[in-house]
Protein backbone atom coordinates (compact mmCIF):
# COMPACT_ATOMS: atom_id res chain seq x y z
CA UNK A 1 0.00 0.00 0.00
CA UNK A 2 0.97 3.85 -0.76
CA UNK A 3 -0.02 5.64 2.14
CA UNK A 4 0.27 8.95 0.34
CA UNK A 5 -2.03 7.75 -2.64
CA UNK A 6 -4.74 6.85 0.09
CA UNK A 7 -4.70 10.49 1.61
CA UNK A 8 -4.76 12.22 -1.64
CA UNK A 9 -7.76 14.34 -2.52
CA UNK A 10 -10.30 12.44 -4.96
CA UNK A 11 -8.26 9.31 -5.17
CA UNK A 12 -10.77 6.50 -4.43
CA UNK A 13 -8.28 3.30 -3.81
CA UNK A 14 -10.02 0.22 -4.07
CA UNK A 15 -8.59 -3.41 -3.69
CA UNK A 16 -8.55 -5.95 -6.18
CA UNK A 17 -8.50 -10.14 -5.48
CA UNK A 18 -7.13 -11.82 -8.11
CA UNK A 19 -9.40 -14.98 -9.99
CA UNK A 20 -8.11 -18.04 -8.74
CA UNK A 21 -6.40 -19.45 -11.90
CA UNK A 22 -7.33 -23.61 -12.80
CA UNK A 23 -4.36 -25.84 -12.71
CA UNK A 24 -3.93 -26.87 -16.15
CA UNK A 25 -4.95 -30.66 -16.50
CA UNK A 26 -1.40 -32.51 -18.24
CA UNK A 27 -2.85 -35.35 -20.55
CA UNK A 28 -0.59 -38.05 -21.10
CA UNK A 29 0.88 -38.14 -24.75
CA UNK A 30 2.57 -41.16 -26.28
CA UNK A 31 6.20 -40.27 -27.23
CA UNK A 32 6.66 -39.28 -30.97
CA UNK A 33 7.84 -41.64 -33.60
CA UNK A 34 10.44 -39.61 -35.00
CA UNK A 35 12.25 -40.62 -38.49
CA UNK A 36 14.35 -38.70 -40.96
CA UNK A 37 13.27 -37.60 -44.16
CA UNK A 38 14.20 -39.18 -47.50
CA UNK A 39 15.81 -37.08 -49.61
CA UNK A 40 13.94 -38.14 -53.11
CA UNK A 41 15.16 -35.20 -55.62
CA UNK A 42 18.16 -34.62 -57.28
CA UNK A 43 20.78 -31.85 -57.58
CA UNK A 44 21.64 -30.56 -60.81
CA UNK A 45 25.30 -30.50 -60.79
CA UNK A 46 25.49 -29.23 -64.35
CA UNK A 47 23.79 -25.66 -63.50
CA UNK A 48 26.25 -23.35 -62.45
CA UNK A 49 27.48 -19.84 -62.54
CA UNK A 50 30.56 -20.05 -64.64
CA UNK A 51 33.18 -18.11 -66.57
CA UNK A 52 35.75 -18.93 -69.07
CA UNK A 53 38.49 -19.16 -66.63
CA UNK A 54 36.11 -21.97 -65.19
CA UNK A 55 35.76 -23.17 -68.28
CA UNK A 56 39.53 -23.60 -69.35
CA UNK A 57 40.92 -24.61 -65.64
CA UNK A 58 41.02 -27.81 -65.90
CA UNK A 59 43.17 -27.81 -69.53
CA UNK A 60 45.26 -24.84 -68.35
CA UNK A 61 47.54 -27.08 -66.21
CA UNK A 62 48.12 -29.14 -69.03
CA UNK A 63 48.42 -26.95 -71.77
CA UNK A 64 51.96 -27.41 -73.79
CA UNK A 65 55.03 -24.84 -72.69
CA UNK A 66 55.56 -22.41 -75.94
CA UNK A 67 59.33 -22.14 -77.58
CA UNK A 68 61.25 -19.27 -76.68
CA UNK A 69 62.21 -19.01 -79.70
CA UNK A 70 60.06 -18.87 -82.88
CA UNK A 71 61.25 -21.95 -85.44
CA UNK A 72 58.65 -21.94 -88.33
CA UNK A 73 58.96 -20.08 -90.96
CA UNK A 74 55.40 -18.21 -90.92
CA UNK A 75 56.98 -16.90 -87.49
CA UNK A 76 59.15 -14.78 -89.01
CA UNK A 77 58.22 -10.73 -90.11
CA UNK A 78 60.00 -8.61 -91.79
CA UNK A 79 63.88 -8.84 -90.54
CA UNK A 80 63.80 -5.21 -89.00
CA UNK A 81 61.15 -6.12 -86.60
CA UNK A 82 61.91 -9.28 -85.87
CA UNK A 83 65.12 -8.48 -84.31
CA UNK A 84 64.11 -5.48 -82.85
CA UNK A 85 63.85 -5.59 -78.53
CA UNK A 86 60.55 -5.14 -77.52
CA UNK A 87 59.91 -2.13 -75.53
CA UNK A 88 59.01 -3.91 -72.12
CA UNK A 89 61.36 -6.54 -72.19
CA UNK A 90 62.70 -5.32 -68.95
CA UNK A 91 59.13 -5.14 -66.98
CA UNK A 92 58.47 -7.84 -65.13
CA UNK A 93 55.29 -10.12 -65.47
CA UNK A 94 52.59 -11.74 -63.19
CA UNK A 95 48.80 -10.82 -62.04
CA UNK A 96 49.85 -7.59 -60.47
CA UNK A 97 51.58 -6.07 -63.73
CA UNK A 98 49.05 -7.53 -66.07
CA UNK A 99 46.17 -5.64 -63.40
CA UNK A 100 48.49 -2.62 -63.59
CA UNK A 101 48.67 -2.62 -67.61
CA UNK A 102 45.13 -2.63 -68.20
CA UNK A 103 44.27 0.35 -65.29
CA UNK A 104 46.77 2.41 -67.15
CA UNK A 105 45.08 1.45 -70.66
CA UNK A 106 41.10 0.96 -69.86
CA UNK A 107 41.75 4.97 -67.94
CA UNK A 108 44.17 6.76 -70.16
CA UNK A 109 42.30 9.06 -72.81
CA UNK A 110 45.13 10.29 -76.03
CA UNK A 111 42.32 12.89 -76.36
CA UNK A 112 43.40 15.33 -79.47
CA UNK A 113 46.48 16.57 -78.85
CA UNK A 114 48.38 13.26 -79.51
CA UNK A 115 51.53 14.46 -78.81
CA UNK A 116 50.88 15.27 -75.19
CA UNK A 117 49.81 11.51 -75.26
CA UNK A 118 53.11 10.67 -73.15
CA UNK A 119 53.02 13.35 -70.19
CA UNK A 120 49.46 11.85 -69.82
CA UNK A 121 50.99 8.47 -69.54
CA UNK A 122 53.17 9.29 -67.35
CA UNK A 123 50.99 10.72 -65.00
CA UNK A 124 48.55 8.19 -65.23
CA UNK A 125 51.21 5.60 -64.46
CA UNK A 126 52.57 7.52 -61.45
CA UNK A 127 48.86 7.97 -60.22
CA UNK A 128 48.37 3.82 -60.25
CA UNK A 129 51.88 2.58 -59.53
CA UNK A 130 51.62 3.24 -55.92
CA UNK A 131 48.46 0.90 -56.25
CA UNK A 132 50.28 -1.96 -57.81
CA UNK A 133 54.28 -1.57 -56.88
CA UNK A 134 56.71 -3.12 -58.88
CA UNK A 135 60.22 -3.57 -57.56
CA UNK A 136 62.39 -1.52 -59.31
CA UNK A 137 60.16 -0.17 -62.09
CA UNK A 138 59.22 3.48 -62.21
CA UNK A 139 56.22 5.39 -63.33
CA UNK A 140 58.34 7.19 -65.89
CA UNK A 141 59.91 4.05 -67.39
CA UNK A 142 56.46 2.02 -67.39
CA UNK A 143 55.23 4.71 -69.34
CA UNK A 144 57.87 5.00 -71.89
CA UNK A 145 57.84 1.10 -72.60
CA UNK A 146 54.11 1.37 -73.21
CA UNK A 147 53.77 4.17 -75.22
CA UNK A 148 54.66 2.16 -78.65
CA UNK A 149 51.95 0.41 -77.88
CA UNK A 150 49.29 3.25 -78.14
CA UNK A 151 50.63 4.26 -81.62
CA UNK A 152 50.97 0.84 -83.12
CA UNK A 153 48.24 0.67 -85.88
CA UNK A 154 45.82 -2.05 -85.03
CA UNK A 155 44.77 -3.45 -88.32
CA UNK A 156 42.13 -3.69 -90.68
CA UNK A 157 39.10 -4.56 -88.03
CA UNK A 158 40.23 -1.20 -86.48
CA UNK A 159 40.42 0.56 -90.01
CA UNK A 160 44.32 0.94 -88.95
CA UNK A 161 43.95 3.04 -86.51
CA UNK A 162 46.54 3.11 -83.27
CA UNK A 163 45.10 3.30 -79.48
CA UNK A 164 46.64 6.48 -79.55
CA UNK A 165 43.81 7.64 -82.54
CA UNK A 166 40.60 5.74 -80.61
CA UNK A 167 39.43 8.30 -78.46
CA UNK A 168 38.06 6.67 -75.33
CA UNK A 169 34.35 8.30 -76.18
CA UNK A 170 35.04 5.45 -78.91
CA UNK A 171 35.86 2.98 -76.19
CA UNK A 172 33.99 0.76 -73.84
CA UNK A 173 36.07 -0.52 -70.92
CA UNK A 174 35.18 -3.49 -68.54
CA UNK A 175 31.94 -4.65 -69.95
CA UNK A 176 30.50 -7.12 -67.71
CA UNK A 177 28.13 -9.63 -68.30
CA UNK A 178 25.79 -12.32 -66.85
CA UNK A 179 24.98 -14.27 -69.56
CA UNK A 180 22.14 -16.51 -68.90
CA UNK A 181 22.59 -20.18 -70.49
CA UNK A 182 19.57 -22.41 -71.11
CA UNK A 183 19.87 -24.71 -73.84
CA UNK A 184 17.29 -27.00 -74.94
CA UNK A 185 19.17 -30.08 -74.87
CA UNK A 186 22.45 -30.97 -73.20
CA UNK A 187 25.09 -28.22 -74.71
CA UNK A 188 28.81 -29.20 -73.74
CA UNK A 189 32.33 -27.82 -75.14
CA UNK A 190 32.70 -31.21 -77.21
CA UNK A 191 29.37 -29.78 -78.73
CA UNK A 192 31.04 -26.39 -79.61
CA UNK A 193 33.70 -28.08 -80.89
CA UNK A 194 32.03 -29.78 -83.44
CA UNK A 195 30.02 -26.31 -83.86
CA UNK A 196 33.23 -24.82 -84.72
CA UNK A 197 34.64 -27.24 -86.83
CA UNK A 198 31.88 -26.83 -89.55
CA UNK A 199 32.14 -23.41 -89.71
CA UNK A 200 35.61 -22.25 -89.95
CA UNK A 201 37.16 -21.91 -93.55
CA UNK A 202 40.31 -24.00 -93.80
CA UNK A 203 42.13 -21.08 -93.99
CA UNK A 204 41.04 -19.64 -90.36
CA UNK A 205 44.44 -19.11 -88.44
CA UNK A 206 42.50 -20.93 -85.70
CA UNK A 207 41.24 -23.75 -87.71
CA UNK A 208 42.79 -26.20 -85.43
CA UNK A 209 41.83 -25.23 -82.11
CA UNK A 210 38.79 -27.18 -82.22
CA UNK A 211 40.68 -30.33 -82.01
CA UNK A 212 42.01 -28.90 -78.56
CA UNK A 213 38.67 -28.17 -77.70
CA UNK A 214 37.51 -31.83 -78.24
CA UNK A 215 40.38 -33.27 -75.16
CA UNK A 216 38.50 -34.85 -72.59
CA UNK A 217 39.48 -32.43 -70.26
CA UNK A 218 37.41 -29.81 -71.49
CA UNK A 219 34.66 -31.49 -74.06
CA UNK A 220 32.17 -33.04 -70.95
CA UNK A 221 32.31 -29.18 -69.57
CA UNK A 222 28.54 -28.65 -69.48
CA UNK A 223 27.26 -24.91 -70.88
CA UNK A 224 24.03 -24.89 -68.50
CA UNK A 225 23.26 -21.78 -65.78
CA UNK A 226 24.78 -18.40 -66.23
CA UNK A 227 28.51 -17.67 -68.00
CA UNK A 228 29.89 -14.40 -66.28
CA UNK A 229 32.87 -12.81 -67.64
CA UNK A 230 34.18 -8.91 -68.08
CA UNK A 231 35.40 -7.33 -71.59
CA UNK A 232 38.49 -5.88 -71.37
CA UNK A 233 37.28 -3.50 -73.77
CA UNK A 234 34.66 -2.65 -76.66
CA UNK A 235 36.19 -0.71 -79.76
CA UNK A 236 33.93 1.89 -81.79
CA UNK A 237 35.19 2.15 -85.20
CA UNK A 238 34.09 2.80 -88.74
CA UNK A 239 31.78 5.74 -88.69
CA UNK A 240 29.01 6.88 -86.37
CA UNK A 241 26.59 5.91 -89.39
CA UNK A 242 28.23 2.64 -89.95
CA UNK A 243 29.98 1.87 -86.88
CA UNK A 244 31.70 -1.83 -86.08
CA UNK A 245 32.02 -3.22 -82.24
CA UNK A 246 35.02 -5.04 -81.95
CA UNK A 247 36.25 -7.46 -78.78
CA UNK A 248 39.35 -6.30 -77.34
CA UNK A 249 41.19 -8.04 -74.74
CA UNK A 250 44.72 -6.58 -73.46
CA UNK A 251 47.40 -10.02 -73.49
CA UNK A 252 50.92 -9.26 -71.46
CA UNK A 253 51.80 -12.76 -71.58
CA UNK A 254 55.83 -13.32 -72.14
CA UNK A 255 56.23 -15.38 -75.32
CA UNK A 256 60.20 -15.38 -75.32
CA UNK A 257 63.07 -15.53 -72.74
CA UNK A 258 64.66 -12.96 -71.05
CA UNK A 259 65.96 -11.30 -74.72
CA UNK A 260 62.69 -10.65 -75.58
CA UNK A 261 62.25 -9.39 -79.39
CA UNK A 262 59.18 -8.17 -81.61
CA UNK A 263 59.46 -11.54 -83.57
CA UNK A 264 58.32 -13.45 -80.49
CA UNK A 265 54.66 -12.02 -81.17
CA UNK A 266 54.61 -12.61 -84.69
CA UNK A 267 51.78 -14.40 -86.28
CA UNK A 268 52.58 -17.77 -85.41
CA UNK A 269 53.68 -17.43 -81.85
CA UNK A 270 50.45 -15.62 -81.44
CA UNK A 271 48.20 -18.60 -82.51
CA UNK A 272 50.23 -21.08 -80.61
CA UNK A 273 49.60 -18.94 -76.97
CA UNK A 274 45.97 -18.09 -78.49
CA UNK A 275 45.40 -22.00 -78.44
CA UNK A 276 47.44 -23.02 -75.40
CA UNK A 277 45.96 -20.79 -73.30
CA UNK A 278 42.35 -21.38 -75.11
CA UNK A 279 41.78 -17.92 -75.66
CA UNK A 280 39.73 -18.94 -78.85
CA UNK A 281 36.97 -19.95 -76.58
CA UNK A 282 36.83 -16.69 -74.40
CA UNK A 283 36.71 -15.07 -77.55
CA UNK A 284 33.63 -17.04 -79.01
CA UNK A 285 31.49 -16.58 -75.98
CA UNK A 286 31.93 -12.77 -75.53
CA UNK A 287 31.76 -12.43 -79.25
CA UNK A 288 28.11 -14.18 -78.06
CA UNK A 289 28.01 -11.64 -75.36
CA UNK A 290 28.68 -8.79 -77.13
CA UNK A 291 26.07 -9.83 -79.51
CA UNK A 292 22.99 -10.13 -76.95
CA UNK A 293 24.39 -6.41 -75.95
CA UNK A 294 24.37 -5.00 -78.94
CA UNK A 295 20.57 -6.83 -79.80
CA UNK A 296 18.81 -5.01 -76.98
CA UNK A 297 20.26 -1.26 -77.22
CA UNK A 298 21.17 -0.26 -80.74
CA UNK A 299 18.34 0.08 -82.89
CA UNK A 300 18.86 -1.64 -86.66
CA UNK A 301 21.07 -4.24 -85.33
CA UNK A 302 22.65 -6.21 -87.84
CA UNK A 303 25.39 -8.38 -87.17
CA UNK A 304 26.32 -8.65 -90.36
CA UNK A 305 27.40 -5.12 -90.23
CA UNK A 306 27.96 -4.29 -86.52
CA UNK A 307 30.14 -7.00 -85.03
CA UNK A 308 33.09 -6.20 -86.23
CA UNK A 309 35.25 -9.12 -84.80
CA UNK A 310 38.23 -9.73 -82.06
CA UNK A 311 41.66 -7.97 -81.40
CA UNK A 312 43.53 -9.47 -78.82
CA UNK A 313 46.74 -7.32 -78.30
CA UNK A 314 49.78 -8.80 -77.26
CA UNK A 315 51.29 -5.61 -76.03
CA UNK A 316 54.66 -6.62 -75.30
CA UNK A 317 55.06 -7.62 -78.79
CA UNK A 318 53.47 -4.19 -79.95
CA UNK A 319 56.05 -1.60 -81.13
CA UNK A 320 54.44 1.52 -82.58
CA UNK A 321 54.54 3.11 -86.24
CA UNK A 322 57.40 2.17 -87.79
CA UNK A 323 56.75 -1.91 -86.40
CA UNK A 324 53.39 -1.75 -87.56
CA UNK A 325 50.45 -4.38 -86.37
CA UNK A 326 52.94 -7.34 -88.28
CA UNK A 327 53.65 -8.24 -84.24
CA UNK A 328 51.70 -8.30 -81.12
CA UNK A 329 48.11 -7.77 -83.06
CA UNK A 330 46.42 -10.85 -83.17
CA UNK A 331 42.80 -10.49 -85.20
CA UNK A 332 40.22 -12.62 -85.86
CA UNK A 333 36.68 -12.41 -87.44
CA UNK A 334 34.75 -15.65 -86.43
CA UNK A 335 32.11 -16.13 -88.78
CA UNK A 336 28.74 -14.44 -87.47
CA UNK A 337 26.68 -17.54 -88.51
CA UNK A 338 28.88 -19.33 -85.78
CA UNK A 339 27.82 -16.57 -83.29
CA UNK A 340 24.53 -16.46 -84.31
CA UNK A 341 24.31 -20.21 -83.84
CA UNK A 342 26.18 -20.64 -80.72
CA UNK A 343 23.69 -17.54 -79.41
CA UNK A 344 20.53 -19.46 -80.50
CA UNK A 345 21.87 -22.75 -79.27
CA UNK A 346 22.66 -21.80 -75.49
CA UNK A 347 19.24 -19.34 -75.25
CA UNK A 348 17.63 -23.04 -76.10
CA UNK A 349 16.09 -21.34 -79.28
CA UNK A 350 15.56 -23.67 -81.95
CA UNK A 351 16.77 -22.89 -85.41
Amino acid sequence: ELPWVKSAQQVVVTGVTPDRLQPVEVRSRPPANLHALTFTRSIDADWRRTSYSGLSAGAHAEAPLLADEPEKADTVVHPASATAPSPMRELPGGTQFGTLVHALFEHVDPGADEAALASRLRAAAAEWLPRFPLPGVTAAGLADALLPAFHTPLGPLADHRSLAELPIADRLAELTFDLPLSPADPFTLGHLAALMRRHLAADDPLVGYPALLADPALAVQPLRGFLTGSIDAVFRVGDLRQPRFVVVDYKTNRLGGEDLALGHYAQGPMVAAMCASHYPLQALLYCVALHRFLAGRLAGYDPNRHLGGVLYLFVRGMGGREAGSSTGVFDWRPPVALIEELSRLLAGVSP
